[in-house]
């Protein structure tokens, strides 16, 4: 690959980012008119059919081995139903920069299990690298301005949103053979069939209670943009990065994804980050890229990179 063509790639990325980053608000506001549920059994179909669709025109095996199906199904109800139960509403309780940060601790996570597994290797730059992530999540829950009781919304949306990072985490891992073995384009795909049916099913509700006439044009244009640039388009772009710049180089641009999402809630919900939050996102970004940087080093053929990019 010449060194224009990383050059595309690399903006591409930071496009990818920003995707991402702006995502979050655009996902709270549309909440604000569509039920979460709803508008999960809305927005996945989209992104389903179009994935599907670049798996298609790929020249690729359009349906995986009948052995590795129930892994993918097991994956799919992970990664794309409870994940996604976990996100949507958590970030409906929760602020959008709240959301963003803490949903970026998922490489660290992801550590954290794969050496539990065996499948990686750890050392101090990775612990430490872990710690301080971890810190970085207490600060920006203790410094949302918040109460923090268990009764307090934003307290439960930043559990709900720590405990999707999770979900996504293991995903990560147990998604690890089938990922190896087809790819992770195809893997995204075959767990999205997976998941888009339940979710579907479980938003009908509140679709059926829905007034999609007193929706407005603004809504209806984020819910596109959740779906078809937020997973579809996104996803394109990272594996576009993945192929060209490999995983740990593609990994350290979505610590530019809190960022963005930070910034735009500012300007555009008035989410304005407190002292504590500050401190927490600038010791979540620092510690991810020491533990990336340093589990690269423990094991080269490892990476805390997920299987696909965490759809938002």
């Amino acid at each position: 690959m010449s060194r224009k063509g990383d050059v595309a790639t690399d903006l591409g990325l930071v496009a990818l980012a920003a995707i991402w980053g702006v995502n979050f608000s655009v996902v709270k506001i549309v909440l604000g008119e569509i039920e979460p549920l709803a508008f999960n059994a809305l927005r996945f179909p989209l992104a389903a059919a179009v994935l599907g669709w670049i798996v298609w025109r790929g020249s690729e095996d359009l349906l995986p081995h009948r052995e590795d199906v129930p892994r993918l199904l097991l994956l799919g109800a992970l990664g794309n139903v409870l994940y996604q139960l976990t996100f949507i509403i958590g970030i409906d309780w929760t602020f959008a920069g709240n959301a963003s940060l803490l949903l970026s601790t998922t490489p660290v996570w992801t550590v954290i299990l794969s050496v539990t597994a065996g499948h990686e290797e750890s050392n101090r730059w990775v612990n430490i690298g872990v710690l301080g992530t971890l810190l970085g999540m207490a600060l920006v829950v203790i410094g949302s301005g918040q109460e923090l009781s268990l009764g307090s919304e934003t307290l439960r949306g930043d559990l709900l949103m720590i405990a999707g990072s999770m979900l996504w985490s293991a995903y990560t891992v147990v998604g690890k053979r089938p990922v190896s073995r087809y790819g992770a384009l195809r893997v995204t795909t075959w767990t999205l069939w997976a998941g888009t049916p339940i979710l579907v099913v479980l938003g009908l509700p509140g679709l059926l209670r829905m007034d999609f006439t007193s929706v407005s044009t603004g809504s209806w244009l984020g819910l596109v943009y959740a779906g078809l640039f937020a997973i579809a388009l996104a996803y394109v772009l990272w594996y576009r990065g993945v192929q060209t710049l490999g995983n740990s180089r593609t990994a350290v641009y979505s610590n530019l994804v809190p960022v963005w999402a930070l910034i735009t809630a500012w300007i555009w919900l008035g989410e304005q980050p407190q002292g504590l939050q500050l401190v927490g996102a600038a010791s979540i970004l620092f510690s991810l890229t020491i533990a990336r940087l340093g589990q690269s080093s423990a094991d080269p053929r490892s990476s805390v990179v997920s299987p696909e990019p965490e759809p938002s």
